[in-house]
């Protein structure tokens, strides 16, 4: 009778370890240990926080390069209307009896400020009409750099032609007969043009050429 008790309960033994290691066998298996704490997750707003920041940052530069374009075209060029022309001889010029060399002076006589830049065109204006220009073939001599005049602000680019030689008439190296012209068409880019003469006597050239420095805001010579 005991030994029927003691077998029965060996028994039950064995079948509660074999339904153990049964379970155990069956589990599925998964990248974290049966009863291990499951990894902390981040707070919701410190993901948004996260987010935010990398978005600011990436829009960063975008916002900085649009600083600098808005800057970059907030002077505007110098209208016609905003600019008073004049010309005179320069002293140093080439040897002869023509006019030789001129400075055109650019003044800003509007209530802003604007830009100036690059060589200009030059017309010699028969009977000092624009409509009746005679186009010169201009040499740029330099670098354009843009100038910005204040108000009242000048700036000047200087032209020098090819000689008269001789008295009365004179005469041209070439063979060709010179020319005589009373006033110039000056134009710059994005300035207009404008007509001027010189304040000393006409202009008087060769060859229908010049060679034209860029404007500045140094004064020629």
């Amino acid at each position: 009778m005991h030994h029927r008790h003691t077998s029965r309960v060996a028994g039950a033994a064995l079948a509660a370890v074999a339904a153990t290691l049964s379970l155990t066998a069956f589990q599925p298996a998964s990248g974290t240990a049966a009863g291990a704490a499951p990894a902390p997750k981040a707070p919701a707003a410190t993901v948004a926080a996260a987010a935010t920041a990398g978005s600011a940052e990436a829009a960063a530069p975008v916002r900085v390069s649009l600083v600098a374009h808005t800057t970059s075209l907030a002077t505007p060029a110098c209208a016609a209307k905003a600019l008073k022309v004049s010309a005179y001889q320069s002293a140093v010029r080439p040897r002869g009896t023509g006019t030789g060399a001129a400075v055109v002076q650019f003044k800003n006589v509007s209530s802003a400020a604007c830009v100036l830049r690059g060589h200009p065109t030059v017309a010699g204006a028969g009977n000092g009409s624009p409509q009746r220009s005679v186009p010169l073939k201009v040499t740029p001599k330099g670098t354009a750099t843009t100038v910005r005049l204040a108000p009242g602000g000048k700036a000047w680019l200087k032209l020098t032609f090819v000689q008269v030689q001789g008295e009365a008439d004179g005469y041209c190296v070439s063979g060709a007969t010179p020319s005589v012209f009373p006033t110039m068409v000056i134009g710059l880019p994005g300035a207009g043009k404008h007509q001027v003469a010189l304040d000393d006597g006409w202009l008087a050239e060769c060859d229908n050429k010049v060679t034209a420095t860029a404007v500045s805001k140094v004064k020629p010579a």
